[in-house]
């Protein structure tokens, strides 16, 4: 009789304890409805170009701080370029390195929040993660679409039930970030226009240096986003630039085609649209009271690094610095005369010793060397051996730096990396740039 009651108490125990284990594991919680869920994604340019780095995703109901991982949710991504006759790219699992709850702007929440952080994978040779496809049938860059799946894997249990089985597949929309602080327009002149991305400092009490950025052949086209996308040319507007310059403004301008088409062909030494950006650029200083006319800044690469380079010529006073990188204007076209122009604006050059595109040997190294010898007194050049990851998070196969194509210099630039002894001091390049004036 005793040896019942005692098995009978284990059993009654053991009962008990399942109980609490399965009511604190959510076994047998209740199943929560939810709202209609959707995602939103979040972009950023990286050093090679823009990339989703994250997914906020609303689940349609609050959840607690806690109760999600990186397991908890497979993201699934098909990408389209619907400018090609198969607009299908591809598509597969992205990797989810983080995951949290938030509020609808991806920030973490304190306690309890209805929207999930998902954060992605990202890496230069991974096309699931990119948010633009550059066409090789037009040789120009396009925001792709990209189309999520969001499928929940573990349950997330809360203390009035669990939240499980989602399927999230509705967009919502998208931030890009630092892009959506630019602003765009457009301008014609004659029977030209160029759009064009433009980012205003925060009001402050004197005038501002403008920084122009001309993009490379990529870049051309009637959405003037790509300019500031399709590489890190956005970075101008970054804090860490900005601060360089106190406070600067940003003119990215687009060419319909490409800066390098001539008047008798391709980079001829002339460009159907330099006369529309010289009226584009001189409309918005006059339009823009708070630019510093003395403060003039032109820079840009491959394409924009040849426009660049005609403005000097062309232009040899209006300009405080330039700052082509692997520019085009072949060292053929230069004449004498328009290098004792050129030498009026300092000029710092960038370029990559094993650029196969627009090799520095035939364009930047032996222009550089003239202006020494016609006498410029402020000019630099950068010469690198190849385009490497500088951030030390990309690498070979072997361990080595992740390598970009020897024309891609201006991630460098972007970077901050070109540097040169001025007056015994190692300054970089936007160190430089900033305290130039006429």
């Amino acid at each position: 009789m005793k040896k019942k009651k005692w098995m009978k108490s284990v059993v009654t125990m053991g009962s008990a304890a399942l109980l609490t284990l399965s009511i604190g594991t959510g076994a047998f919680a209740k199943e929560l409805p939810t709202q209609p869920t959707s995602y939103k994604t979040v972009t950023e340019i990286e050093d090679w170009g823009a990339a989703i780095t994250k997914v906020i995703v609303d689940l349609g109901r609050p959840v607690p701080v806690g109760s999600v991982t990186a397991e908890t949710f497979k993201a699934h991504v098909a990408r389209y370029d619907y400018r090609l006759a198969n607009p299908f790219l591809g598509e597969g699992d992205r990797v989810v390195t983080n995951a949290y709850v938030s509020d609808k702007d991806g920030n973490p929440a304190q306690q309890m929040g209805q929207y999930v952080v998902l954060e992605l994978k990202i890496a230069p040779n991974d096309s699931l993660g990119a948010g633009l496809n550059y066409s090789l049938a037009t040789g120009l860059n396009a925001w792709a679409e990209n189309k999520y799946t969001i499928t929940q894997q573990k349950d997330i249990v809360t203390s009035a039930g669990k939240v499980s089985g989602l399927v999230v597949n509705t967009f919502a929309g998208g931030t890009r970030v630092l892009v959506d602080d630019f602003k765009t327009g457009k301008a014609t002149y004659g029977d030209t226009t160029l759009t064009y991305a433009n980012f205003t400092p925060k009001v402050d009490n004197h005038k501002n240096p403008l920084i122009i950025w001309l993009h490379g052949g990529g870049e051309g086209g009637t959405d003037p986003t790509l300019p500031i996308s399709a590489n890190k040319a956005d970075s101008f507007a970054s804090q860490e630039t900005q601060a360089y310059f106190n406070g600067a403004y940003v003119l990215a301008p687009q060419a319909p085609t490409y800066w390098m088409n001539g008047t008798s062909g391709k980079a001829d030494g002339t460009s159907i649209y330099e006369n529309a950006l010289i009226s584009l650029i001189k409309d918005y200083v006059a339009n823009h009271k708070d630019v510093d006319p003395s403060r003039i800044y032109v820079g840009g690469d491959s394409n924009g690094g040849y426009m660049t380079m005609l403005l000097t010529r062309d232009f040899p006073d209006y300009f405080a610095a330039a700052f082509p990188t692997c520019e085009g204007l072949n060292d053929s076209k230069i004449s004498d005369a328009d290098i004792k122009n050129m030498i009026k604006t300092p000029t710092w050059f960038t370029a990559a010793k094993n650029d196969t595109t627009l090799p520095p040997a035939i364009n930047t190294v032996p222009t550089y060397y003239r202006y020494l010898a016609a006498g410029a007194t402020n000019v630099h050049m950068s010469l690198f051996d190849d385009v490497h990851d500088t951030t030390g998070l990309y690498n070979n196969a072997d361990g080595t730096p992740y390598q970009y194509p020897g024309h891609w210099s201006w991630i460098y630039v972007y970077n901050n990396k070109p540097t040169d002894v001025i007056n015994g001091k190692t300054t970089t390049i936007m160190q430089w740039l900033a305290a130039q004036s006429k």
